[in-house]
């Protein structure tokens, strides 16, 4: 057995075996002339070969500090404020007499005042009753400073004060590393091995013939290696392209804007009254610069109806007078939807049927938790079609979502202002046994749809937030995790396939 690990030893594991007896990681470089990094990747190949233990102490250890090494040779600060007050004085003579600085003289005071070593009378300081002891108790603090460098856990409270003190103390974390040899390594340590082997071969030892009487040394197929991680995208975007692909494989197209809008493509066109909570600035971010945008002058005077009293919809619409000033204001995007506003109103009616898709991120002022940010992904998807029904709706959702790995999926009566009828989209979790609100959807009301598309037609539409699709395949519980860009999360991310 030892034959055959001599023959797997690489060049740095021979060179470092003659000092294993020093057990102390740092006297084994310091001995062997060996750089730090190549004694370190020696010993965990032999470690890996159950040849030696690494052992690994995590030492807490303190020294002295640029101001901790002039006070080791002048006395710290409080001391030299107390034995320079022979008699009552000033600030500013004690500052002079025990070369102070400002800083110190402040520290000073907060100290002897709180141990009662000094009182003021008037503009000038005095020694009480207290102050030798005191003084004695400084005499301690000056010990500890003598004492440095020591481990943290062997200096007790006054540690935690010093702590506080401008370039007292310095505390250091220190790994100290011990191997210690197992069997098999008390063995090899024994066994003298000759320096005849070949590590790599080149033309000139095949053409010297220097290979004879030499022996090869083998490949260790069994080491442990440290592990490659290639090149990708980040695990949000890796589950984005995938939905992408899914809704192109079913014949969508994508829709893309830009994410600031003016209200009125985000709200007016989406028939959201003016006066709706969800346009004020706690739902909403507005844009300073610029504040207002362009509306679309052949659409403008259709919106504004619709609001009003209802156009040739069969509705009331929402009464009042519709403001063109409120329209024109500029949002970050709230929802994807507003890409299908845009779209449908793009539309002819030789273009149809059509079916648009979108995934992409929109802003709301949430308050940070774990289940909201102010900013998040979305998919959209719309179906213009004349001959389109509710059992489409469902039947694309249901295809799309056991795509996503969703194999169950089920819906429930909803209200959205701007779709009838509409339903909440609810998936069964395999693992958690338990049904997942993800998002809604619905059939476009007649007031969205004659104004932007210039008659009526059924649409199709739904908007499914996306961050809480993926969060369980990727283990997250905090929303916020998707997002904080921890190099080691988005190299072990799992590859998103369902």
């Amino acid at each position: 057995m030892i034959d055959k690990l001599i023959e797997k030893l690489h060049p740095l594991e021979r060179k470092v075996l003659p000092f294993l007896k020093l057990k102390n990681v740092k006297e084994i470089i310091e001995k062997s002339g060996m750089q730090e990094i190549e004694v370190m990747r020696a010993l965990q190949w032999l470690e890996n070969k159950d040849v030696l233990k690494i052992n690994i102490e995590i030492k807490e250890n303190v020294y002295l500090g640029e101001n901790g090494e002039k006070y080791l040779k002048e006395g710290l600060p409080e001391r030299r404020f107390l034995e320079c007050l022979d008699k009552e004085l000033s600030l500013n003579e004690i500052k002079k007499n025990a070369r102070l600085d400002k800083d110190e003289i402040s520290a000073c005071l907060g100290i002897l005042k709180r141990e009662k070593a000094i009182e003021f009378v008037y503009d000038k300081v005095k020694r009480t009753d207290k102050w030798k002891e005191v003084l004695s108790k400084i005499k301690k603090d000056e010990d500890f400073l003598k004492s440095l460098p020591s481990e943290s856990k062997h200096l007790g409270s006054r540690l935690d004060e010093f702590r506080k003190r401008k370039e007292l103390i310095e505390i250091k974390i220190e790994k100290i590393r011990d191997i210690k040899l197992n069997e098999l390594g008390e063995k090899l340590i024994k066994t003298e091995i000759k320096d005849n082997f070949i590590d790599s071969v080149d033309s000139k030892i095949l053409k010297n013939k220097e290979w004879k009487n030499k022996r090869f040394r083998a490949y260790d197929i069994k080491i442990n290696v440290p592990k490659i991680y290639n090149g990708r995208k980040h695990f949000v975007n890796e589950s984005i392209e995938y939905a992408r692909q899914i809704w192109l494989e079913m014949g969508f197209k994508e829709m893309s804007g830009p994410l600031v809008q003016t209200s009125f493509w985000n709200f007016d066109a989406l028939f959201t009254a003016q006066d709706h909570p969800v346009r004020e600035m706690q739902d909403t971010f507005f844009i300073k610069n610029p504040a207002k945008g362009k509306l679309p002058k052949e659409l403008v005077d259709k919106i504004r109806k619709v609001h009003e009293n209802g156009w040739t919809t069969n509705s009331k619409g929402w009464g009042g007078k519709w403001n063109e000033e409120e329209a024109k204001k500029n949002v970050l995007r709230t929802h994807t939807t507003v890409l299908s506003a845009r779209t449908i109103a793009a539309l002819k009616k030789e273009d149809l049927p059509a079916k648009f898709f979108s995934v992409g991120r929109c802003f709301r002022n949430e308050t940070l938790d774990w289940s909201h940010l102010f900013e998040f992904n979305q998919t959209e998807g719309i179906v213009v079609d004349p001959n389109a029904n509710f059992r489409h709706l469902l039947g694309y959702l249901k295809e799309f979502f056991k795509k996503m790995g969703f194999e169950n999926a089920r819906f429930r009566p909803a209200y959205f202002p701007y779709c009838e009828p509409n339903v909440e989209i609810e998936v069964y979790h395999p693992v958690h046994k338990k049904w997942i609100e993800l998002g809604g959807a619905g059939i476009f009301r007649p007031e969205v749809v004659k104004p932007l598309l210039g008659f009526e037609c059924p649409v199709l539409a739904w908007g499914p937030g996306f961050d809480r699709m993926i969060m369980d395949y990727y283990r997250i519980n905090d929303i916020r995790e998707l997002y904080k860009n921890d190099l080691k999360q988005i190299r072990e991310a799992r590859v998103w396939l369902k």
